[in-house]
């Protein structure tokens, strides 16, 4: 509901953008949590699928021209792509134990990213790629000429709601993904693999279905952050420190509750937006205290992020979701 409202209950680019952001990262840490939390599959080239969804669309508007057959072919590209590797990812590595997995699509995502730095003359190389959106989604368009609760609708809040209502039914449908009998399979194999294979399921297929649904809505999300963004760069989509963001996104919301990414995301990016803000007015106010106000100064807030995150870890071990469902 908050998410939905955003644009009227708090209006401003900063809060525009944190809340488009929350969207796409609660696609993103929902789909990882698909692998990590219901099926047990540790990877760590789900930024590479983000990356190619970012790629594919923005890559596609840039040659193409700002128009949504641009975005449509640029989807399919990326999606193509990305069922693909994740395919092949499946069949040949998730046989081999968890750790090598990881190892294994760690190397991929890497060898991903150094191609999409060095490839300049398709990728922009590390300086990426600026591009134009369709006339609708721009801020200039507007759809009505008097304001709407204190709101101009032009076409930032039109692609916001596009972004908004993309996610939604995105989070639906993996819901229904992990509430369904393949579902409860997934959940089986994560719980024992070896008495799941000897039940007659074919442990290797149900890994390689999930990591192909899971790259999916990775890549959807991706496309959402390239439309969003009218940029896409190998810092922004397939970096590392994503992967890390993800991770602690499903950790604090709570593995295998699929509710943990909306919590997760949530919290995460507020967190992000806003931390080095309150901690500001924080330390305004203990002015004059000795020591706090420097404990306190805003250039610290990621060492208080990291507090946070302890903290939540040590006291929600299971989560935030986990932690609920228990009481």
């Amino acid at each position: 509901a908050g998410l939905a409202l955003a644009p009227f209950l708090f209006p401003g680019s900063q809060s525009l953008n944190a809340a488009a952001k929350i969207c796409y990262f609660i696609v993103l840490a929902a789909s990882y949590d698909l692998l990590l939390g219901y099926t047990g599959i540790v990877s760590f080239a789900h930024t590479m699928f983000f990356g190619i969804g970012g790629y594919g669309a923005g890559l596609a508007l840039y040659a193409w021209g700002p128009s949504w057959s641009s975005i449509a072919l640029g989807t399919l590209i990326g999606l193509v792509l990305s069922i693909l590797l994740a395919l092949l990812i499946g069949l040949f590595s998730l046989r081999v134990r968890a750790i090598f997995f990881a190892m294994i699509t760690l190397a991929v995502a890497t060898v991903f990213a150094i191609l999409a730095s060095q490839l300049g003359w398709l990728t922009g190389g590390e300086d990426g790629r600026t591009y134009q959106i369709p006339p609708l989604l721009r801020p200039g368009f507007r759809l009505f000429e008097d304001d709407v609760l204190g709101v101009t609708i032009n076409g930032r809040i039109i692609g916001y709601y596009l972004l908004f209502l993309t996610a939604l039914v995105l989070f639906l449908v993996m819901l229904r993904v992990v509430n369904s009998p393949f579902g409860r399979v997934l959940q089986a194999i994560r719980e024992n693999d070896f008495r799941s294979e000897a039940l007659g399921y074919r442990t290797v297929i149900y890994r390689t279905i999930a990591n192909c649904l899971g790259a999916t809505a990775a890549t959807l999300a991706g496309v959402l952050y390239a439309i969003w963004l009218r940029y896409t760069g190998p810092n922004t989509t397939l970096d590392f420190a994503i992967m890390i963001d993800i991770l602690l996104m499903v950790v604090i919301g709570g593995m295998g509750t699929m509710y943990g990414a909306v919590l997760g995301a949530t919290l995460f990016v507020v967190a992000q937006n806003y931390l080095q803000d309150a901690m500001k007015l924080l330390s305004g106010a203990l002015k004059g205290v000795p020591v706090l106000p420097e404990l306190f100064h805003p250039d610290r807030w990621l060492l208080w992020f990291g507090v946070l995150f302890v903290v939540s870890v040590y006291y929600f071990p299971s989560g935030i979701v986990g932690y609920l469902r228990r009481r």
